[in-house]
């Protein structure tokens, strides 16, 4: 089952002879439980479409369809719902706020989503658990490793069980003992419960954890690469030549 179809989805910044075009006719299917990594040099549009798919900004021409449904002709108000409820985000930052303790932190989509404090602190445990943080769950960020505050974000944006992870350069802030235990966890999150993954990074031994890598460049897919087993840095380096990106 498609999880997110992307259909000549295109984003134009400015008008006139200042135009940018960030993302250029690009066509994109994720799966059910498919873990995609997004690849590419700087300003290639990677992170223009992982905000494209995740409702965080509209495109100029093209659809995005989340099980479905095209969130481009959904109200604000309506794409906000769908984010909370089917949609998770990791980020390089953690975004976690300092005065809410781990569990209060992981609990914060459903507390936002109305569900009761008892609840949502129910559910945050668990995925707090299952991230290896139950030793953990009282403890405020900077309390927190940046890995452990990052296996917060993972919790969070687990918790309220979504169909889709949203990962924007997700170990870009970490050592490279935690970037090889967050890599591992979106792994988990995908082989495991079943998430489909669609993450963004610059680190290829990262991106390796993948089913897929997709290398972008001027806006565009120019290869996409499912590894099968295969070395992803010989393959990858292979289709960056190819591309003329080396």
């Amino acid at each position: 089952m498609s999880i997110v179809e992307v259909r000549g989805l295109t984003k134009v910044y400015g008008s006139g002879d200042t135009s940018v075009t960030a993302l250029d006719h690009v066509d994109l299917t994720v799966e059910e439980g498919e873990f995609v990594a997004i690849m590419g040099p700087s300003g290639c549009g990677k992170s223009t479409l992982l905000n494209l798919v995740g409702g965080l900004d509209k495109p100029t021409d093209g659809q995005v369809l989340i099980n479905g449904t095209d969130i481009a002709t959904m109200s604000d108000k309506d794409v906000t719902q769908l984010r909370r409820r089917h949609l998770g985000f990791v980020f390089q930052f953690f975004n976690l706020i300092p005065v809410l303790n781990a569990a209060e932190n992981a609990g914060l989509p459903l507390t936002l989503d109305g569900v009761s404090a008892a609840e949502a602190r129910k559910h945050a445990e668990e995925w707090l658990d299952k991230v290896g943080l139950g030793d953990r769950m009282f403890n405020r960020p900077d309390q927190l490793s940046g890995g452990q505050q990052q296996r917060v974000a993972v919790a969070r944006a687990l918790v309220t069980d979504p169909d889709l992870i949203l990962a924007d350069e997700p170990t870009g802030n970490l050592d490279t003992r935690s970037s090889e235990e967050i890599s591992g966890l979106l792994k988990q999150a995908s082989e495991e419960w079943n998430r489909a993954i669609v993450m963004v990074t610059h680190d290829l031994h990262v991106a390796s954890h993948a089913q897929r890598i997709l290398l972008m460049a001027d806006g565009r897919i120019v290869d996409d690469i499912r590894l099968d087993g295969q070395d992803a840095s010989a393959t990858v380096q292979a289709a960056m030549a190819k591309a003329g990106l080396l």
